[in-house]
C-alpha cells in the first residue's frame, strides 16, 4: 500500500457540524462513503454503504461517484483501488492498519513461498495488495470453504492461522499455513465466555472464524461478519453472545432491535475486543479526507494487475454467492 505524500492537514473548525459538513462534501466531491461494520456507530450512520471488506469493494465498483472515501483499514481501501483504478480512493487515517496484513509483509511472504513450489496460494482478503499479487486466489471468511472445495492439495493458506485451522477441520485437510492472527479475535477469554454462557443459558454463542479453536468449540454458529449479522436478524433465537469485534453490534441492533446482544469479553481487563486500527477513523478525519481529498491511496500498476487476477478468480469461483443486502445506501 502507498499513498501520495501530504503535509499534516489543517484541523477542522471546532464550530462545524461535522455530520452536516460530511453530507455536503459527499455531494460536492462526488464521493461515496464506504464504512466497515467495525467503525464507530456515527461513521456507520453517515456512510452510503456499510458492510464487510469484500462487500464494500464490490459496492465501490457499482457506485457512480468518482471518489471513494473508505472508512476501514488499509487493505480494504487497497482492494477498492485494485478493482476501481479509475477512481480516487481516500482514507481518513493512513495509520489504520491490520495486524493480519501487517504481520505478512509481501517480501517475506514471497521468500517463504519459495519453499513450497507447486502449491496453490490461497490468501485471506485481510492481506496487503503485495500479498494478493503473490496469490493464486483470494478468499473471504464466507467464501473460503466454497473456494477450497474447488482446489486440490497441496495448498498454502495465508495469513490467518485460526481461519486456516477452522477450514482444515471442516474440510478434513491440512494446509501449509502462514502463522498470522488478528489482534482482536485472538484476545477473547474462554473462561469468561463460559461464565457468560452459564449466566445466560438462553443465549446462543456466535463467533467469527478468526477466533481461536478454544473459543469456536463453544459456538453454535461460526460465520463471517455479514453471516453473523444475517443470523441474528433471521434466527428465531432472541439472545446471542457475540464473539467478534464490538462494532458489528450497532448493525445487529438496527437489524434486530428486540433481541439481546451480549459482547464476549477479552482475556484482559481492557477494551481489547475493539479494533484499535478501525477506531483510528473519526468523524473529523472523515471530514478532513473529504475536504482535502487526501490522503489519496495508490497501488502500483504492476502490483494492482497481479492482485486483481487473484480477486477476479475468487469472484469467478463464487459466482453463485449473492452480494449480501445488509450493507445498503443510507
Amino acid at each position: 500500500m502507498s499513498a501520495l505524500p501530504m503535509s499534516r492537514p489543517a484541523p477542522a473548525d471546532p464550530t462545524l457540524d461535522l455530520e452536516m459538513e460530511i453530507r455536503r462534501l459527499k455531494k460536492e466531491r462526488d464521493a461515496v462513503v464506504l464504512a466497515h461494520y467495525y467503525q464507530e456507530s456515527e461513521i456507520q450512520d453517515l456512510a452510503d454503504f456499510v458492510g464487510d471488506s469484500l462487500e464494500l469493494a464490490r459496492r465501490g465498483t457499482l457506485a457512480t461517484e468518482q471518489v471513494i472515501a473508505f472508512a476501514g483499514v488499509h487493505f480494504m481501501a487497497e482492494t477498492s483501488k485494485i478493482l476501481t483504478p479509475e477512481k480516487t480512493v481516500v482514507v481518513p487515517d493512513l495509520e489504520a492498519g491490520c495486524s493480519l496484513a501487517d504481520g505478512c509483509p509481501a517480501p517475506l511472504f514471497g521468500e517463504w513461498l519459495r519453499k513450497y513450489p507447486g502449491h496453490t496460494v490461497v490468501s485471506y482478503i485481510n492481506c496487503s495488495a503485495g500479498v494478493k499479487a503473490l496469490s493464486d486466489v483470494i478468499v473471504t471468511s464466507s467464501s473460503a470453504e466454497v473456494i477450497l472445495r474447488q482446489i486440490p492439495d497441496p495448498v498454502v493458506f495465508a495469513p490467518d492461522r485460526n481461519l486456516a485451522a477452522w477450514l482444515e477441520k471442516k474440510l478434513n485437510r491440512k494446509f501449509v499455513v502462514w502463522p498470522g492472527t488478528c489482534v482482536v479475535h485472538e484476545t477473547f477469554s474462554e473462561k469468561k465466555l463460559i461464565d457468560l454462557m452459564t449466566r445466560h443459558p438462553e443465549a446462543e454463542v456466535i463467533a467469527h472464524p478468526e477466533c481461536e479453536e478454544r473459543i469456536l468449540r463453544h459456538a453454535a454458529v461460526v460465520a463471517s461478519t455479514s453471516g453473523l449479522l444475517k443470523h441474528v436478524a433471521t434466527s428465531p433465537k432472541t439472545a446471542f453472545i457475540v464473539v467478534t469485534e464490538e462494532g458489528i453490534l450497532h448493525q445487529m441492533r438496527r437489524a434486530a432491535p428486540k433481541k439481546t446482544l451480549i459482547p464476549a469479553p477479552p482475556d484482559a481487563d481492557c477494551a481489547c475486543n475493539i479494533c484499535p486500527h478501525m477506531k483510528r477513523n473519526t468523524l473529523e478525519k472523515l471530514y478532513l479526507c473529504l475536504r482535502d481529498l487526501a490522503p489519496v491511496l495508490e497501488v502500483p500498476e504492476d502490483v494492482r494487475v497481479k492482485a486483481k487476477r487473484s480477486i477476479d478468480r475468487m469472484l469467478e469461483m463464487t459466482a453463485g454467492l449473492l452480494l449480501s443486502p445488509a450493507g445498503s445506501r443510507s
